[in-house]
C-alpha cells in the first residue's frame, strides 16, 4: 500500500479518514497544527484526537505539525514521499462563516491559499495521485433561501413537486448570492480544485458537504452543529437559536459515510468533478427537531434562547441531492441514519 496524505487529520473528517484508510493498510501522513483551538478556543482543540491517532497507529501514522499555507514545508513533505503518495484528502479549513468576518485574511489564506499550495505540490511531486477536497454547501451562498418554502409546525419545507424537492443538486448557481466571507474563500478553493482537474487533467473531486458530523467532532458554538448541541443538552447549558424560528433545516451526514464516499471516488476517480454530499432525505432535521432528539437521548429538558437575527449567509432549508454521486458510484450507500448519528454523538460526549 502507498501513502495517504490527510490535512486536518485530527479533525472530524480528517481523523475519520485516518481510521478508514489505515484500516485498509495504507500508511498515513497527517497534517494538522490544531488551528481549531485558535479559531474556537481550547475547548475545541483537536489535540486529544491527535494523541489517540498516534497511540493507535504508531509508525503507520506520521503526524506533521505543518501549516498548509507554508509552501516550503508542504513542498518538502510532498517531495519526500513523491510518487508513493496515492491519495490526498484535504479537510483542513477555517470552517466558520461567523469567525471569517473577524479575520478575513486568515480565513482566505487558510481556505484558498492553503488549497492552492496543496494542489500545486500534488501537481509537482505526485501528479497521478487522487486529490479530494472537503468543500461546503456554502458555495451556493444564500441562493437556497430563494426557494419556495412553507412553514410547518417544526420545520421549513420546500413545496412538493419542486425540482429541488429531493434536494439541491450541483446545477444550482454559485453566482449572484451572498456567501459570507467563509463561503467566498471556499468557493475559491472549490474552483481551484476543479480547475486543476480540468486544466491539468488531475484526478480531483470537490465534495460539497451538508452538516458533517459524528463522534469524533470537537464541537464549538461557531462550528459543529450536532456535537455542540448535544454538549449543551448534557451540560444543561443554554443554547442560542439564531433566526428562522428554529425551523431551519439541515441534512446531516456521518463522517464515516462521507469518507466511504471518498474511498469510492479514489477507486474510480474523475477529473475536476463536483458532488453535493450530505444526509439528503435520508438524514435531516430542523433545529427544533434536533432539540427534541437531544431531550430524548439525554432525558434533560433542553435550555435555549432565541435571537431573531439569523446568521449572515445561513440557510433556511438545505437538503443535498446526492443522486449524481450515487449514479457515478452505485455501490456507495449510507450506513448511518439520523438517530444512529445522535446515538453515537451522545455516547462520545458522555464518554469523553
Amino acid at each position: 500500500m502507498g501513502t495517504v496524505i490527510i490535512t486536518g487529520s485530527a479533525g472530524l473528517i480528517g481523523s475519520q479518514s485516518v481510521h478508514f484508510f489505515a484500516g485498509l493498510g495504507f500508511n498515513i501522513v497527517g497534517i494538522d497544527n490544531d488551528m481549531r483551538a485558535l479559531f474556537f478556543g481550547d475547548a475545541a482543540s483537536t489535540s486529544w484526537n491527535k494523541a489517540l491517532l498516534i497511540e493507535q497507529y504508531g509508525d503507520r501514522y506520521q503526524h506533521k505539525n505543518i501549516d498548509i499555507r507554508d509552501r516550503d514545508a508542504i513542498e518538502s513533505l510532498f517531495k519526500e514521499y513523491g510518487a508513493d503518495i496515492e491519495l490526498i484528502i484535504h479537510t483542513a479549513a477555517q470552517p466558520s462563516h461567523d469567525w471569517a468576518a473577524n479575520d478575513p485574511h486568515t480565513d482566505f489564506t487558510v481556505n484558498a491559499n492553503g488549497t492552492l499550495v496543496l494542489l500545486e505540490a500534488t501537481r509537482q511531486f505526485c501528479s497521478e495521485a487522487v486529490f479530494i477536497f472537503t468543500s461546503t454547501n456554502k458555495v451556493y451562498g444564500d441562493t437556497p433561501n430563494n426557494l419556495p418554502l412553507e412553514e410547518l409546525d417544526t420545520r421549513w419545507e420546500i413545496m412538493p413537486g419542486h425540482a429541488f424537492y429531493r434536494g439541491i443538486d450541483e446545477t444550482m448557481s454559485i453566482d449572484h448570492s451572498k456567501h459570507s466571507l467563509f463561503g467566498a474563500s471556499k468557493v475559491a478553493a472549490d474552483v481551484l480544485v476543479q480547475e486543476y482537474g480540468h486544466y491539468f487533467g488531475m484526478k480531483t473531486g470537490s465534495f460539497r458537504g451538508g452538516c458533517l458530523t459524528g463522534p469524533l467532532h470537537s464541537g464549538a458554538e461557531l462550528h459543529g452543529f450536532l456535537a455542540y448541541l448535544v454538549q449543551c443538552a448534557i451540560a444543561r447549558k443554554t443554547y442560542t437559536i439564531f433566526g428562522y424560528k428554529g425551523k431551519q433545516v439541515r441534512d446531516n451526514i456521518h463522517s464515516y459515510d462521507l469518507v466511504n464516499a471518498f474511498y469510492h471516488f479514489y477507486q474510480n476517480p474523475r477529473c475536476g468533478e463536483v458532488y453535493n454530499l450530505g444526509g439528503s432525505r435520508h438524514s435531516n432535521c430542523s433545529m427544533l427537531e434536533a432539540i427534541a432528539l437531544c431531550e430524548e437521548f439525554t432525558g434533560n429538558q433542553f435550555n435555549y434562547q432565541y435571537s431573531g437575527d439569523n446568521r449572515i449567509g445561513d440557510h433556511i432549508w438545505y437538503i443535498s441531492d446526492v443522486s449524481k454521486f450515487q449514479k457515478h458510484y452505485p455501490q456507495w450507500q449510507y450506513k448511518y441514519a439520523l438517530k444512529d448519528i445522535f446515538a453515537e454523538v451522545y455516547q462520545a460526549q458522555v464518554s469523553r
